[in-house]
């Protein structure tokens, strides 16, 4: 039986409907005159707080934040208004009958970057670091090995290779050779190292003090933060809007599809497998090649929720924010190397607008379901580490009882990758003396993980600065000496464990690590694309191993660069 209402009731159900019909229809009016009150008052907030304390770190931070938010926004907002003429004049271009027109305009900007490229590394590495040009020599040896072992090698459209790997050039110069650009990156580093400090407030709580003393505590703490908030960020439509942007920047210079273009943004920020969901609608009419370059661009970055862990491992969080940025164009570069287009695609400029969003129906539910999808990724991280470092023990022990049968000392796994992968190391400009470091630790990070090879980095990091403390202390820096394989460092009583690496060494294995291009990750990337487009299972599952290596080979390449533009500032 229906409920009957008196007057009263009455009166009030008819004005709440009627307010409700009001809002719904005007909803698009309403929401922009909030969207445009608080945003004035914003406005009216930061010239205040400018006008009262400018000048010190805090203010300083709310100019570049607040700059960056409005060029974002206005971008967004403006960009169907001011793509006409730009897409006018790529059709244009597109449509002109005599091809010999087009090559001149793509060759004289050829010929531009190039003298470019060559000023730069003249003026900036050749003259005042020339032995930072052997990491010249590794760039191009691994893209010449990249191209004797393409899918294609006849159908290589280097337009691609070329604006890829000369975007990562620029980009590097940038931001490791000019003190503006390193100083930007060191603050951004500086406000990630801060911003995720903020974890100890919630795992102080839930842990007490065990956190300063577990790895699981220390770090896993992190990873749950930040993933809430990756997924509030997308809630808010701010990561789709940093993805487009970028996206639409890679697809403009490299002259890739919006939707491998948009893949490659979204790994600077997400993991190979949450990537790829902004682009779920195209996965099942890709062509091979797009697919390739959505994996390579997987394996070649890290996600944002683990550039908060590795930082626990004392590693610059402004080099792992730029190696992500670099190896984005990178991944699409080797990608197109490795495995070229000889397909049509499908793509078209209107894919831009059909990336999909996310579920969450209001903040509260956007940072829980972050909260929530962290714990498959730790646990996914536990179970690794706790896998890969057992089996590693066991190879380890394994093979010293091998070499033992022989007289062998020290015959694990890490010496045989320190032999193994040693040209890799060379090729990417390391000197000498830590080659085998580097190569243990690109070996580790290739047949195991990333986690475990920055884990391992971090025992150098942290002897190194305990070098430097101890001479700075005691000026006792010409009597220690080398003992061995340069594997331990002694003086008097004190002796560091398997030593150090000089901070170039440092800075080169840190990009050459910083990507998920490992064989344990293959099922990873294997299994979530096959659950987006099961129809494409099997054409992933014949490209995947390659889209690895080319994966490993970006990250390379990123070292490389980092290799040649390495400034002390």
């Amino acid at each position: 039986m229906d409920y009957e209402m008196n007057g009263c009731q009455s009166v009030i159900t008819s004005t709440q409907t009627k307010v409700v019909t009001i809002c719904e229809e005007n909803s698009t009016l309403i929401w922009r005159t909030i969207a445009i009150v608080v945003f004035v008052l914003y406005m009216a907030y930061f010239a205040y707080a400018m006008y009262w304390q400018f000048g010190d770190e805090g203010s300083i931070r709310l100019l570049v934040g607040t700059i960056l938010a409005v060029l974002l926004i206005v971008f967004n907002l403006v960009w169907d208004s001011i793509k006409v003429p730009f897409e006018a004049c790529g059709q244009a271009l597109a449509n002109i009958d005599n091809a010999r027109k087009v090559k001149i305009v793509r060759w004289v900007l050829y010929v531009v970057c190039v003298i470019a490229i060559i000023i730069i590394l003249v003026v900036e590495v050749a003259i005042p670091t020339p032995e930072n040009l052997i990491s010249l020599a590794g760039l191009t040896a691994f893209i010449l090995l990249s191209f004797i072992f393409s899918r294609n090698p006849g159908r290589v459209d280097w337009h691609p290779v070329f604006w890829g790997l000369a975007v990562q050039f620029f980009f590097a110069a940038a931001i490791l050779r000019t003190a503006w650009g390193f100083n930007i990156f060191k603050w951004l580093g500086d406000q990630v190292t801060t911003f995720l400090a903020y974890t100890d407030a919630g795992s102080k709580f839930v842990f007490d003090n065990t956190s300063a003393h577990s790895f699981a505590f220390a770090i896993m703490p992190v990873v749950t933060f930040f993933s809430a908030f990756i997924s509030i960020l997308y809630y808010l439509g701010v990561m789709q809007a940093i993805v487009k942007v970028f996206g639409r920047f890679l697809s403009f210079c490299l002259g890739t599809t919006p939707a491998e273009s948009l893949n490659a943004a979204a790994t600077i920020c997400v993991g190979m497998v949450e990537a790829p969901l902004m682009i779920e609608p195209f996965i099942a009419t890709m062509t091979i090649s797009e697919l390739h370059a959505v994996m390579t661009g997987g394996f070649a970055t890290i996600s944002g929720e683990l550039l908060g862990a590795y930082t626990g491992f004392g590693v610059a969080a402004s080099h792992l924010l730029s190696a992500s940025v670099m190896s984005a164009p990178a991944a699409l570069a080797i990608s197109k190397l490795m495995c070229p287009e000889i397909e049509v695609t499908t793509a078209s400029t209107d894919d831009f607008g059909k990336m999909k969003t996310g579920n969450a129906s209001n903040l509260i539910e956007a940072a829980s379901d972050g909260a929530s999808t962290s714990i498959r990724l730790i646990a996914n991280i536990v179970v690794n580490v706790i896998a890969f470092l057992a089996l590693l023990a066991f190879v380890n022990a394994t093979l010293i009882w091998f070499g033992d049968r022989i007289g062998v000392e020290g015959f694990t796994f890490e010496f045989i990758c320190s032999y193994v992968m040693y040209p890799v190391a060379l090729f990417m400009g390391t000197k000498p003396a830590d080659c085998r470091h580097v190569a243990e630790l690109v070996g580790v990070k290739t047949f195991t993980n990333e986690f475990i090879a920055y884990r391992s980095l971090q025992e150098l990091l942290q002897n190194r600065q305990t070098f430097l403390n101890y001479t700075e202390t005691y000026g006792y820096k010409d009597e220690w000496y080398w003992d061995g394989q340069a594997a331990v460092l002694t003086h008097w009583n004190m002796t560091l464990t398997r030593g150090f690496m000089e901070e170039r060494s440092e800075v080169i294995t840190t990009y050459a690590l910083c990507g998920f291009s490992n064989f344990g990750s293959i099922g990873v990337t294997l299994g979530g694309l096959s659950a987006l487009a099961p129809s494409r299972k099997k054409d992933l599952s014949a490209i995947i191993f390659r889209a690895m290596i080319a994966g490993n080979i970006a990250c390379f390449i990123t070292a490389c660069i980092a290799g040649l533009f390495y400034k002390e500032f």
